[in-house]
């Protein structure tokens, strides 16, 4: 089921089959084929309706976004960021890029830069580095005109839904340009955060590097979330 997910056979929001003939299609029984989706439910690939059905699950603005966005203001509930794109071109993978993004050296690449604002105040610097072999004819137009999040255009344009992230935090110094765009002295304390974001079959399909104005936004994670 994952690889038929994987190949397009079900599109983002789509319904699968009944599960009778799901089993009868992998030739396996009710409670087989039962099991395998509560596996897949669990890794948020497919989600129950209840009295309606089992549909793929779509990346959007309220299903999943704050699975994947974890910068949380320190008294009050999670926001929805205004994002603005400031730089979008292509280029060639370095070294680091290569490793965590399974290219080679001097591949082609694509770098966005995005300013994120929560509650109007800028607050987070993304650095994207996207294989351009696995985003054809992705352009600024594209990108900034996305109707929804940036992993709904992965998913719903290019068929990649983004799965899992491996996300590293640590401390830093604001990069001069960096502090600029968030209203920071050159050189103060930061979050930056090192992600990796993987599809079906756990391909990277993204690596980003976000650095977070911290004074009064912390980064989240809950494990064990339903």
């Amino acid at each position: 089921m994952t690889n038929q997910l994987a190949n397009g056979q079900w599109r983002a929001g789509e319904p699968l089959p009944p599960e009778p003939r799901l089993a009868e299609r992998f030739g396996v029984s009710i409670g087989t084929l039962r099991k395998a989706m509560d596996e897949l439910v669990a890794e948020r690939i497919i989600v129950r309706r209840q009295g309606v059905g089992t549909f793929v699950t779509t990346h959007g603005q309220t299903r999943l976004f704050f699975d994947f966005f974890r910068i949380v203001p320190r008294e009050g509930p999670p926001e929805y960021p205004d994002t603005r794109t400031l730089e979008f071109r292509s280029d060639r993978a370095d070294v680091f890029e290569a490793n965590k993004l399974r290219l080679q050296v001097g591949d082609d690449v694509l770098r966005v830069r995005n300013l994120r604002l929560l509650s109007a105040t800028p607050i987070i610097v993304d650095d994207l580095v996207l294989p351009e072999q696995l985003f054809p004819a992705l352009t600024e137009q594209v990108f900034t005109r996305r109707e929804s999040t940036i992993y709904n255009l992965y998913q719903t344009r290019y068929g990649m839904n983004v799965l899992r992230t491996t996300d590293r935090v640590h401390a830093v110094a604001a990069k001069p340009d960096v502090a600029v765009l968030l209203g920071l002295r050159r050189g103060a304390p930061a979050l930056e955060i090192i992600r990796v974001a993987f599809t079906y079959d756990d391909i990277p399909i993204e690596l980003r590097r976000s650095t977070v104005n911290s004074d009064n936004y912390d980064y989240i994670s809950e494990l064990g979330k339903d």
